[in-house]
């Protein structure tokens, strides 16, 4: 006898998630997609999509009533968030429809940034000095206590987004002003020049089941604010400093609550003293094209591995990895001053993914030495910059 077919909604108000949509499918479930209309001419594995719901904007009430219709008839089994900024909508969707999964509070922790400094500082994982902007005296006594510079973020941002870096009390204060009724959104922080490393993911059952430590080689506000190119490459495996941020991960998932699903943390080592903070989760593949360096080095597409986590929890099963490598890769992407630039003349065997995607270039080299990818980043950066290179200002706001 067959095995009914789960019936999975997905969710993305990005074009993302492609692998996911096809791992679900190809285990033989049912796939859904609820994305923007603006999207729908993206290039989705519309073979792998049952059927497609579409949204204008992302107005809650509305989509309660959409999808509260359509189960009528589809018996929907889980909701799955492919975006960062669907987490937290799709916990309410959850806690509406009393699906399984992460609910509104854990999400809380995966998406705001006070929320995660909170949860961290409270369970005792170290994190940079912050105070929220809610109370004038607070934001005074913060300012007097703890040395500039600082960085003022936006709670629900992702990535470098709408941060800003102040270097003075009355800076604080003219922009905490300028933020008027919403600088209740916002959070303040030491900024503490260091090294950024991500560590991508996957837990089940409560427990970190694959993790690899990466280096982001300038950091994502370096990046977005200096108009930089985006460089990020694996860290010495086995190391004692690789083994610490594997520790520090698996204590920030236990302290946030992951269960089951996809994972991307970053953490900060300071320069002036060597010590480990954590900056921010996500309860999510990470973003910028991670994913493909990561199963580069690992041979794990954290896509895929997401969909089997998500069916065998559903489905009662155990989950099981599958064998890793120890190999290391690097990417480095940039804007491009050409709409289809030309990457031929880039020919070292080391080259397993190149960019294909409008007035951007990017390339990953995989190798077993972790000095030949750091060898290959630093001549494609110096060649990208001559010859390709395109910058533009950072967003104050996602689009």
């Amino acid at each position: 006898m067959s095995k009914k077919p789960l019936n999975f909604l997905c969710i993305s108000t990005y074009f993302k998630g492609e692998d996911f949509l096809k791992s679900v499918k190809a285990e033989g479930n049912n796939v859904y997609l609820l994305t923007k209309n603006k999207l729908q001419h993206e290039n989705w594995p519309w073979e792998f999509i049952d059927d497609t719901f579409y949204i204008d904007e992302w107005h809650h009430n509305d989509v309660v009533k959409g999808i509260a219709y359509k189960f009528r008839t589809i018996k929907f089994d889980r909701f799955v968030a492919l975006d960062d900024f669907d987490v937290e909508k799709v916990a309410l969707l959850r806690e509406h429809f009393r699906m399984p999964g992460m609910g509104r509070t854990t999400a809380h922790y995966f998406r705001d940034k006070l929320a995660m400094r909170v949860k961290a500082k409270e369970e005792g994982v170290n994190v940079p000095d912050f105070t929220d902007l809610f109370n004038d005296e607070t934001i005074n006594n913060y300012a007097d206590k703890v040395s500039p510079p600082w960085l003022i973020k936006p709670r629900m941002e992702a990535s470098a987004t709408g941060i800003k870096k102040i270097h003075s009390k009355n800076d604080l204060w003219q922009i905490v002003n300028d933020l008027g009724d919403e600088r209740d959104n916002y959070l303040v922080e030491k900024f503490a020049p260091g090294d950024v490393y991500h560590v991508d993911g996957l837990n089940v059952d409560g427990k970190v089941a694959f993790a690899r430590v990466s280096k982001y080689l300038d950091t994502p506000f370096e990046v977005a604010h200096g108009g930089g190119i985006f460089r990020s490459a694996s860290s010495k495996i086995g190391s004692k400093f690789e083994k610490g941020l594997q520790k520090m991960n698996a204590e920030v998932m236990k302290a946030f609550g992951m269960q089951f699903g996809a994972s991307h943390t970053e953490f900060i080592q300071s320069k002036a003293t060597g010590e480990l903070f954590f900056l921010e989760t996500s309860s999510r593949v990470g973003g910028a094209n991670l994913a493909e360096m990561v199963e580069a080095a690992s041979g794990i597409n954290l896509w895929v591995q997401w969909a089997r986590i998500e069916i065998t929890n559903l489905t009662k099963k155990v989950y099981k990895l599958p064998k890793t490598n120890d190999q290391y890769s690097g990417i480095v992407v940039s804007l491009s001053r050409f709409k289809h630039p030309d990457t031929s003349s880039f020919t070292d065997e080391e080259i397993v993914w190149r960019m294909h995607k409008d007035w951007h270039i990017g390339l990953i080299v995989q190798s077993n030495s972790s000095e030949r990818v750091l060898e290959l980043l630093d001549h494609y950066t110096k060649r990208i910059a001559a010859e390709f290179h395109a910058s533009l200002p950072a967003p104050d706001k996602s689009e």
